[in-house]
């Protein structure tokens, strides 16, 4: 599994309105990628959910390496970056990734907590960390699923959880609403530990 994400700051006084629409035109393009098992199209509001800021912020999940290549090099990344400019694009590899209970229902908000690996600490004892986490946060009420994900060039380790509802306690990091959540390989994405 690898993940991925971009972000566009937007100013204070843009119309997440123009993000809704733009979504709901576009979002069922990636509904069958292939290599794809997940994008959830995120956006913070400016004062809404504790966000500082107006942010579209795409976060994908990949069962192939292949399909996360040709969505950024055989054109539809094109599309945001023709509108929006060329963002810097994260890139993490999979640690853990478990469904939750609520995983049929509609994704309402996703949460990223962004993390460093602690120093000090046995990579293997931090990676179980990393598992055991994921499968805290998807064993919360109204979890959707749940992973884990690190950046060893910046050993930063990112939680990543979708909820149905609104976050329940026990979760902390950046909430983000889902505007539309494409999962044509969900079901490819290997449970547990990713080792």
């Amino acid at each position: 599994m690898h993940a991925m994400q971009y972000s566009f700051a937007l100013p204070a006084d843009y119309s997440t309105d123009v993000i809704r629409e733009r979504v709901a035109r576009t979002g069922h393009l990636l509904d069958d990628w292939p290599g794809l098992g997940l994008k959830a199209y995120l956006i913070r509001e400016r004062g809404k959910d504790g966000s500082p800021v107006n942010q579209y912020a795409p976060f994908y999940l990949w069962h192939t390496v292949e399909g996360m290549n040709s969505f950024l090099w055989e054109g539809a990344f094109q599309r945001p970056t023709d509108d929006f400019g060329r963002p810097a694009v994260r890139q993490w590899t999979g640690l853990a990734y478990e469904e939750g209970g609520a995983a049929g229902s509609r994704a309402l908000l996703a949460v990223l907590r962004r993390q460093r690996v602690p120093e000090g600490v046995p990579l293997a004892e931090g990676a179980a960390d990393a598992v055991r986490e994921t499968g805290r946060l998807a064993g919360l009420d109204g979890a959707l699923l749940a992973a884990a994900v690190v950046d060893t060039g910046r050993w930063e380790l990112v939680h990543f959880s979708l909820h149905a509802g609104e976050a329940p306690g026990g979760t902390e990091g950046e909430v983000f609403r889902v505007l539309h959540l494409s999962g044509p390989g969900r079901g490819l994405l290997t449970r547990g530990r990713q080792w």
